[in-house]
């Protein structure tokens, strides 16, 4: 799909979009005038769409340092009026969650909506949590879509309430509705309001102790008439008939009980939740007392299922519930179709019919990801691995971090034992270093450090730990789809922008040892290194090329094209570029005479040249395409 096409005033148009793609349809049509985000799967591509069309459709928007500061730029253009939307990983709102729980105390005047993109069965991502607890404990309203046409109305619903009851409102996805794809119909497009006006009010926007508990006590009043609303909000509703089964669900899983139901013919009826906080009592009360049994069907916590429970005790109501709390269905990973049913059997003991098989039977080759040919994070982990061999240095405890070069986990290099989050690369050093006599050796992205490890450096610095930290400035931040950063000379306008020189922000903390190096220049980078892990105290080493990916295009668009091969004549078998560089470009194969060989694989050989460099036999060769 083009993006232009999400910007088109065309009401009853109807396009096939993925679930991020109707959000952006849908903030255009609601008039959003701000919006920002930090990169996260499964949220990434709002912002990538953004990325294009914002400026055509009248509205600003940034990739923010990180999610913390962009809730903030958000929650100060709400303030004045805008209608503003900020969105990230589940994560994501981690980091954010100072600023989110503040905002929902101080309230907006523009309308605010907050995308929490939850990943269940953790596909790329560090851990399960279940976000619509942010919403207890922040007391902001909530609302869950289930398809990518909801995606892309219920944002505009989300507006609606936020503006009505001055509240930012957490507008929870997952994984599988981020990335469904389906037929949006198109409404119309709003004005976007583009410029604002803070009118001060210090005894309402900020938050000194005083004024905070007064804005709690407005808070929970404020809960009290949005539940009123939940209670009646068409975005909640009832399908099907019978007074036999109730069925609770709500976002993706509604997708899956929607489909088994039907599938079974089951006499049941689903009450779909929508607006699941502040929770629906009166709607979830009278629907739990018109059947004889209640099946909660909802992915990782059982928030609505102890809700529901919690309404059936307060109101007496005698109804078995059945759901995650007493081991119905499962409290991890996804859920599928399979996973109703196998409740479904238990709870109704009948026997489901299955497919002739199941993906859990089908026996695929393990397909874990890797770095990609001709990636500088490889040469990097090469030099490092290198050097610590030649040093001979066993024990050195690697620090990394979130990003493609996580994957340095994996053989032959071995570059990661320890990781938390965003970030913690430097602080898990700096621990490491005052609590182990070892060498320690951390790890970030040039993205990843601008998000959360500036700070970290900063206090390794003050406390005098002893470390080398490697910095991988491949120009982009490469994980979540090559969005800029703030050491890149673009902003999320697409237009030209100043930037942070990293190396000259790192001196300017007063570290003296740091040195910028080509990682393709392996020779030059396995000396720096030494050097570095010698060095008493802090080190810093700038790995700096661009990634692989933006290298092909920028060399495609421009004509240029080579690759390598290995002349079989001078090769040892050495196995230094198969085994220890290790490019998935590289492989052996036997031949035909029951000799092993290594080859390069032409259609992946991105022409770096890394293995040229490091063959003692100068048994690799360019090969100009064109």
């Amino acid at each position: 799909m083009k993006y232009e096409n999400v910007i088109v005033d065309e009401p009853g148009r109807r396009e096939f979009l993925l679930g991020n793609e109707a959000i952006v349809r849908g903030a255009i049509e609601a008039g959003v005038g701000f919006a920002s985000t930090y990169p996260g799967t499964p949220s990434s591509e709002i912002g990538n769409v953004l990325f294009y069309v914002a400026k055509k459709a009248g509205m600003y928007f940034e990739f923010s340092t990180n999610e913390k500061v962009a809730l903030e730029v958000s929650a100060a253009a709400a303030a004045s009026g805008l209608r503003s939307m900020v969105f990230f990983k589940h994560v994501g709102l981690n980091v954010a969650a100072d600023a989110f729980m503040s905002t929902a105390y101080v309230g907006t005047n523009g309308g605010m909506v907050i995308i929490s993109a939850d990943d269940p069965s953790m596909h790329s991502s560090q851990n399960e949590q279940d976000n619509r607890y942010y919403a207890l404990i922040s007391g902001m309203p909530m609302v869950e879509p289930s398809n990518a046409q909801e995606m892309k109305d219920f944002i505009k619903k989300a507006f609606e309430i936020s503006e009505k009851y001055k509240l930012p409102v957490l507008f929870r996805t997952t994984t599988r509705v981020n990335h469904v794809r389906g037929i949006v119909e198109y409404g119309k497009i709003n004005r976007v309001k583009r410029e604002g006006y803070f009118h001060k009010n210090p005894a309402k926007y900020v938050i000194l102790p005083s004024v905070a508990r007064r804005m709690h006590m407005e808070l929970l009043e404020k809960l009290k008439r949005v539940e009123e609303e939940t209670n009646n909000s068409e975005l909640n509703r009832i399908e099907g008939n019978g007074n036999e089964i109730g069925i609770i669900t709500s976002g993706v899983a509604y997708n899956y009980v929607h489909d088994v139901v039907k599938e079974l013919g089951l006499n049941a009826k689903i009450l779909k939740l929508a607006f699941t906080h502040p929770f629906p009592k009166e709607l979830v009360k009278e629907f739990i007392s018109s059947v004889k049994k209640v099946i909660v069907v909802e992915e990782l916590e059982p928030y609505l299922e102890k809700e529901t429970r919690l309404v059936a005790q307060m109101n007496d109501i005698n109804v078995d519930i059945y759901g995650k709390l007493n081991g119905y269905f499962p409290r991890a990973y996804e859920y599928n179709p399979d996973v109703i049913k196998d409740a479904l059997e238990k709870i109704m003991n009948i026997k489901i019919e299955r497919n002739a098989y199941t993906p859990e039977e089908i026996s695929l080759p393990p397909r874990p990801p890797i770095l990609c040919p001709g990636c500088p994070h490889r040469a990097t982990y090469y030099a490092a691995m290198m050097a610590l061999k030649q040093l001979k240095i066993k024990d050195a405890i690697i620090t990394t971090d979130i990003g493609c070069y996580t994957l340095g986990i994996q053989k032959p290099y071995e570059m990661a034992d320890y990781l938390l989050c965003m970030g913690s690369s430097i602080g898990t050093a700096v621990g490491f270093s005052k609590s182990t006599k070892q060498k320690v050796i951390g790890f970030v992205g040039d993205s990843t450090f601008f998000h959360a490890a500036i700070p970290g450096l900063i206090d390794a610095y003050h406390n005098k730990a002893n470390l080398v930290y490697v910095i991988l400035d491949n120009r982009t931040t490469a994980m979540t789809g090559h969005q800029p950063h703030p050491g890149l000379p673009v902003n999320g306008m697409g237009e030209p922008a100043p930037y942070v020189d990293i190396e000259n922000l790192v001196r300017g903390i007063g570290i003296d040892f740091v040195k910028t190096v080509d990682p393709y220049d392996v020779k030059e980078t396995i000396k720096v290194f030494k050097e570095a892990i010698k060095h008493e105290g802090i080190s810093v080493i700038i790995s700096k090329r661009e990634c692989a990916l933006l290298w092909d295009a920028r060399r495609r668009k421009q004509g240029e094209w080579w690759i390598y091969e290995i002349n079989q004549d001078k090769c040892t078998q050495c196995g230094l570029c198969s085994d220890w560089l290790a490019c998935a470009a590289i492989f052996k194969r036997k031949d035909k005479d029951g000799k092993v060989r290594i080859y390069i694989n032409d259609a992946l050989c991105d022409g770096c040249g890394v293995c040229a460099t490091i063959c003692p036999f100068n048994a690799i060769d360019k090969k100009v395409i064109r």
